[in-house]
């Protein structure tokens, strides 16, 4: 962990329920993508509000956590994402894009996600 690292009890299950829920809205964002009908409100609403909520938590729990490249894939993919609202024609691309750069990232070894810039 790194120097001046934040926690508390229940911590982790709070952050495997946000990840549950931020995978229940890709689900439902994709499956309006995929197949060609907009996402339901509800499913944007979750992808959005636990990203978010992850995010935070990261931040606050790692305060250097915005000067690594785990901070700035997030910001590369928050520019992806205003791409993908408002420009529907690339939204199939930009939601695989979206996808493999996320999983990629979140799946690479920790000395990699940490490394400070």
């Amino acid at each position: 962990m790194t120097c001046g690292y934040r926690d508390f009890p229940g911590r982790r299950w709070l952050v495997v329920f946000l990840r549950a829920a931020h995978l229940a809205g890709v689900v439902g964002v994709g499956a309006g993508v995929l197949s060609g009908t907009a996402a339901a409100r509800p499913f944007t609403s979750l992808l959005v509000i636990s990203g978010l909520l992850m995010a935070a938590l990261d931040a606050w729990s790692n305060p250097v956590w915005l000067r690594e490249l785990a901070g700035l894939s997030l910001l590369v993919k928050l520019v992806l994402l205003l791409w993908f609202a408002a420009d529907e024609a690339a939204r199939p691309a930009l939601f695989w894009l979206i996808l493999v750069f996320s999983t990629l990232f979140s799946h690479a070894p920790a000395s990699f996600r940490h490394r400070q810039l």
